[in-house]
């Protein structure tokens, strides 16, 4: 029995006498910053106003104006995700 208490002893004595190693290590993680870009306005839609009692070349002139709206909104759509990558 006092052999293992002596064992011990020794054990304990040689871990408190080791310095600790001190080292700086790196590390690249990648960090999720937010994008800041303004924000895309919604245009009025030149087709929303139309009624069902409208003439049709009234119709057809408000939703190719329509169609010209939309492209230019997911352009301005487009641009502003670009502008995060």
């Amino acid at each position: 029995m006092r052999l293992v208490l002596m064992g011990l002893v020794v054990l304990l004595v040689g871990c408190a006498t080791q310095v600790p190693e001190v080292r700086t290590v790196r590390m690249e993680v990648p960090v999720l910053v937010s994008c800041k870009t303004q924000e895309v306005a919604v245009p009025p839609w030149a087709a929303a106003s139309l009624k069902k009692a409208d003439p049709l070349e009234l119709k057809v002139r408000a939703l190719l104006a329509e169609r010209r709206q939309r492209i230019g909104y997911e352009r301005g759509l487009i641009a502003a995700v670009v502008a995060c990558q």
